[in-house]
């Protein structure tokens, strides 16, 4: 890797990925500034030494400040969820980006990286998709969706003012420090209320944080990345069966065996989602097509590109990487789900 120092903004980086990726920043030996809202829990970046703007997405003062002599932008910042209106989406994922863009173009940045998903492809069974198929005309959910017309913005930026962006499409992100998707898994599993759908073999798209980050930094400093999209994994095969059994065991628990039917998890989740929608709910059913998707469907994408053009290995296995995820969750000996409840 290269050993000169970038002036580093990041959005995001008291999340998930940005938190993993401004540490991993200054290890490399890099200056990271962060946007942060005036209530954001900034504790760790402190400690990491991170310069602060104060504002949000939406700011576009606060957005110019924060890339005025930056090197490289590192966009890990989105309203993430499988629920809500697209509109209300379309303003912070597109709308938002539209103002980072203007001001990284204008700022004439060296490279611009944007966290985009694996969600962006169709909503069908997937064996080895690569980036030559493109992005959904109509995505399952507001939130992907957001996520394919974003890429088309960044895209266009690239085109017409000669941004140097690229976009990295992670799938299903875990790892240390994740606030909601393992603690919703082992609330579920805890309870007993877990249920594969259908068999549970169906491939799951999951990245460990750490191999993300390290494909990020790939896609900052390799040239050849500017004006590509690229798909990111784990690079293994992991079935859903395989990542909840291996969540289930780290934390004590027996793993869950419940299933249902294939098809009858997917018309449950189109009728209820139709009857909420109806109903104007303002929180998530307890099954519905997005998360049929991340259950139900095979999602199993090609990252050869990323290992041809970037030189991307992940740098842990999944059962390093699950372990090291789920340090913080661990329980005692075993117990069973039964106990839990």
């Amino acid at each position: 890797m290269s050993t000169n120092s970038k002036t580093i903004f990041m959005t995001g980086a008291t999340g998930l990925v940005g938190g993993h990726a401004a540490q991993r920043a200054v290890e490399l030996g890099h200056r990271v500034r962060a946007l942060v809202r005036p209530s954001s829990d900034r504790r760790a970046l402190e400690q990491l030494g991170a310069e602060f703007v104060i504002g949000d997405l939406e700011d576009r003062d606060a957005l110019e400040k924060g890339v005025s002599g930056a090197d490289w932008v590192l966009n890990c910042a989105a309203k993430v969820g499988d629920w809500g209106e697209l509109a209300e989406f379309r303003r912070l994922n597109v709308d938002a980006l539209r103002i980072l863009l203007d001001a990284a173009a204008d700022e004439g940045v060296e490279r611009f990286v944007h966290v985009s998903s694996l969600g962006v492809y169709e909503g069908r069974d997937h064996h080895g998709t690569d980036e030559t198929t493109p992005p959904a005309a109509n995505s399952l959910d507001a939130y992907t969706r957001s996520k394919t017309e974003a890429e088309a913005l960044v895209l266009s930026y690239f085109r017409e003012r000669k941004l140097p962006a690229v976009i990295v499409r992670p799938g299903f992100i875990y790892g240390e420090h994740d606030r909601t998707v393992l603690p919703k898994l082992l609330l579920n599993l805890r309870r007993g209320s877990f249920a594969y759908f259908g068999s549970g073999e169906q491939a799951l798209n999951c990245v460990y944080v750490k191999n993300l980050v390290h494909a990020l930094f790939l896609a900052a400093e390799n040239p050849a990345a500017v004006g590509e999209v690229f798909n990111i994994t784990d690079g293994v095969p992991v079935s859903k069966r395989r990542f909840v059994s291996a969540v289930a065991e780290l934390a004590g628990l027996e793993p869950p065996t419940r299933r249902i039917p294939l098809g009858l998890a997917r018309l449950l989740a189109n009728l209820v989602e139709r009857v909420a929608k109806l109903r104007g709910a303002k929180n998530p059913p307890i099954i519905n097509k997005a998360r049929f998707k991340f259950l139900g469907l095979h999602l199993d994408y090609s990252i050869a590109k990323a290992r041809r053009v970037l030189g991307y290995e992940p740098p842990y296995s999944f059962e390093e990487a699950i372990g090291r995820a789920m340090a913080e969750h661990q329980a005692g000996p075993r117990e069973h789900v039964a106990a839990a409840r």
